[in-house]
Order: structure tokens, then sequence, then C-alpha cells
């Protein structure tokens, strides 16, 4: 069977302009705004209105570095409560790449292996009889 050629686009074939007003509008890359070969700057814009999950509280983060989430000693009464209320041990609790702050009670002795502590967050347990153990200092 014989092949077919696609039609070419004949819309603006004659026309010296091709659609983009004076003749200087598209003359070369100039055109582009200084993006270079990306086109126009509007993809940065359809990325904050339609797609924000992209960007935001996560935002832009160097590649490689490790990130510390922090964590209270309220927080971490809660998950102990949670674990005793499944019938499990809470004598200790492992919470790696944490940094543990003082806001809240710990009420109980119980030992804490963590990444690093602030010195109030320490001072509490070690008042509660518990331990604070930081994985930063074991580096």
């Amino acid at each position: 069977m014989v092949v077919r050629k696609e039609r070419r686009g004949r819309k603006y074939l004659g026309s010296r302009r091709w659609g983009v007003g004076n003749i200087k509008n598209a003359r070369g890359a100039g055109d582009r705004g200084g993006v270079g070969k990306g086109g126009k700057k509007h993809k940065f814009t359809y990325l904050t209105a339609k797609a924000p999950e992209l960007i935001g509280k996560r935002g832009f983060h160097v590649f490689g570095s490790k990130k510390r989430e922090d964590i209270t000693l309220k927080e971490i009464g809660r998950r102990l409560a949670r674990l005793e209320r499944d019938g499990k041990s809470a004598e200790s609790i492992e919470l790696p790449g944490y940094k543990v702050l003082s806001n809240g009670e710990i009420g109980r002795k119980v030992t804490i292996k963590a990444y690093t502590f602030s010195k109030k967050a320490a001072e509490k347990i070690k008042a509660a009889g518990g331990e604070a153990v930081s994985a930063a200092k074991s580096e």
C-alpha cells in the first residue's frame, strides 16, 4: 500500500510575519526573554498556581542535606501513652533523626534515644528519673 505523506501546515505560508506581529518581534533567540530554549516565563506561575504542593512548607532544599525534625516532650508523652494503651513496653523510645524540645512534661521514667536534645528537654527528662541518650555525641 502507498504511504501517504502528512499534509504540510500551510497556515502562515506566504505571510511575512508568521503570526508574531511586527517582523522584529520573533527575529531570533531574543524573543524568549533571556531564558534560553525554555520558552516563556509562565511555567513558574503555573507551578505556583496549579501545583502548589510541589513547593511550600517543604520548600527548596540543598541536595544531600540532612534535615532534622523536631518533637516535643508533650508529643513523646502522647506516643508513650499510646504504646501503653496497646499493651507494649514503654520503658524506652527511639527517635532517630529527631531533636527533642522541652515543650510539655514527660511525667514518667523513660529512656529516650534521639539525635539531639535541647538543654531544657534533657533537664526535664533527668528530673523525671529518665535518661536522654544523644546519637549526635556518639557519631
